[in-house]
């Protein structure tokens, strides 16, 4: 476990096609089912500190016992920590995820450890940053506001792979 912001709690790939992903995890390595969000909602999205009100993505997550497996694929060409990812010829595990139960008190002290603000913004469920280190190329990780909205999500994902019995592997969210 991490010491300075809690157990990572999901592990986020960003894919070129999240079908054929979803496919991917659920046939070859028994991982689902995948619940899927064609055109994510966002009530704000920022990147490098300008604002983006046009960013499309789909979502799908699952889980594998206690972690969480989050699946994006970007559909426009708006500028995203995700699309760098891609155009650096990436595809793959993107991002680590912790939850902390202080998100403001976690977000200032990745701040004041040197962390820099890749993305943020916003969802119905609350509120999400991704930070990056200069210290170490490829560490991105992201907080996640553990609202009520949010809790419940992730207790219905969790449940829903837990009983998981292998037949249809995609729930449209």
């Amino acid at each position: 476990m991490s010491h300075q912001f809690g157990p990572i709690c999901q592990l986020g790939y960003v894919v070129r096609d999240i079908e054929a992903a979803m496919d991917h995890w659920a046939k070859e390595l028994g991982i689902g089912p995948w619940f899927y969000n064609a055109h994510y909602e966002f009530n704000s999205f920022s990147y490098r500190g300008d604002r983006f009100d046009d960013l499309d993505i789909s979502v799908a997550m699952t889980n594998s016992g206690e972690m969480q497996i989050e699946l994006i694929q970007q559909r426009c060409s708006t500028p995203s920590m995700y699309l760098d990812f891609l155009d650096n010829g990436c595809e793959g595990l993107q991002h680590l995820a912790f939850w902390p139960a202080d998100y403001d008190a976690a977000y200032e002290m990745a701040l004041k450890a040197g962390y820099a603000i890749g993305q943020e913004g916003e969802l119905p469920r609350g509120k999400f940053v991704y930070f990056e280190s200069s210290g170490h190329s490829g560490t991105v990780f992201e907080f996640n506001e553990i609202a009520p909205m949010r809790k419940a999500i992730i207790d219905r994902i969790r449940a829903a792979a837990d009983e998981w019995d292998g037949g249809e592997h995609i729930i449209s969210a």
